[in-house]
C-alpha cells in the first residue's frame, strides 16, 4: 500500500477529523501562549508524559527563568533542578541552554525575530540545534511560530494506520509532506488536527487500544476487525 494522493489523503481524513472534533471539541493548544513557553515545553516534554514537563515549566516561571534570558542566566545545577520533573534533567538542561544559546548567538537573543523567519529556513535551522528533532522542530514551527507545519508523531501514525488511511511504517518525512498537500494551509486548522489525533491517541488508540467507546470504531478496520479490549 502507498501513500494516498493528497486528493486522496484530503477525502478520508475530513469526515475523520469532524468526528472527533464533535466529539472531543475544539482543541486550542497553546493559543495564547508566550512563544517560548511553547519552545520550552516542545523540549520538556521529550520522552514524558505532559503532566512532568508542565510541573518544570511552572519551576522555570515562578524561577523568573521562562525566558531567553532567564534560561541563560540560570547556572547548570539550578537548571536541573527546575526541570527535573520531566524526567531527563540533565540533558533536557542542556537542551534547553542549547537553544536559548542559539537565538542569542544567531539572533542577538532576539527569538521573535528567529520565528518570522519563512517555514522551511526555519525548520532547517531548527533543526541544526542540539535536541530538536523533527517532531520538536515541528511543533516549534506550528505552536510557537503559528506556521502551517504539521507535527507528525506517534499518535498520528499509529491512528492513521489502523484506520487504513495510510501504511503501516510511512516514513515520518513523506507523510508530514503528504498531510501538509492534503489539509489547509492554516495552521490554527493544522494545530486543531494535531490536536485532536493526540486526543484519540491518548484516549483511545494507544498502544494496546481501548476501542469500545472510540469515535472512529465503525470505519477503523482495526478495532472493527475483532481486535476489540
Amino acid at each position: 500500500m502507498k501513500l494516498p494522493s493528497p486528493a486522496e489523503l484530503s477525502d478520508r481524513l475530513e469526515p475523520l477529523l469532524d468526528a472527533l472534533a464533535e466529539h472531543f471539541g475544539p482543541q486550542r493548544w497553546w493559543t495564547d501562549t508566550d512563544p517560548f513557553e511553547v519552545i520550552a515545553g516542545a523540549l520538556l516534554v521529550q520522552n514524558t508524559a505532559w503532566t512532568g514537563a508542565a510541573r518544570a515549566i511552572e519551576n522555570l516561571r515562578t524561577a523568573g527563568a521562562l525566558s531567553i534570558d532567564g534560561v541563560l542566566a540560570l547556572d547548570e545545577l539550578g537548571c536541573q533542578e527546575l526541570v527535573r520533573p520531566s524526567g531527563s534533567f540533565r540533558q533536557k538542561t542542556a537542551k534547553l541552554h542549547a537553544f536559548a544559546g542559539h537565538v542569542r548567538d544567531a539572533h542577538d537573543g532576539d527569538l521573535d525575530h528567529m520565528l518570522r523567519a519563512p517555514m522551511e529556513p526555519l525548520r532547517r535551522e531548527l533543526l541544526g540545534i542540539w535536541g530538536v528533532g523533527p517532531e520538536t522542530a515541528d511543533a516549534i514551527l506550528l505552536y510557537a511560530a503559528r506556521k502551517p507545519s504539521f507535527v507528525v508523531d506517534t499518535y498520528t501514525q499509529r491512528s492513521l494506520e489502523r484506520l487504513g488511511v495510510i501504511p503501516s511504517s510511512a516514513p515520518r518525512a513523506a507523510l508530514r509532506a503528504r498531510l501538509l498537500e492534503a489539509l489547509p494551509e492554516d495552521a490554527w486548522q493544522l494545530a486543531e488536527a494535531h490536536g485532536l489525533f493526540v486526543r484519540l491517541g491518548k484516549a483511545h488508540c494507544r498502544s494496546t487500544p481501548d476501542c469500545a467507546s472510540c469515535p472512529l470504531l465503525m470505519g477503523c478496520r482495526y478495532g472493527s476487525g475483532g481486535r476489540l479490549r
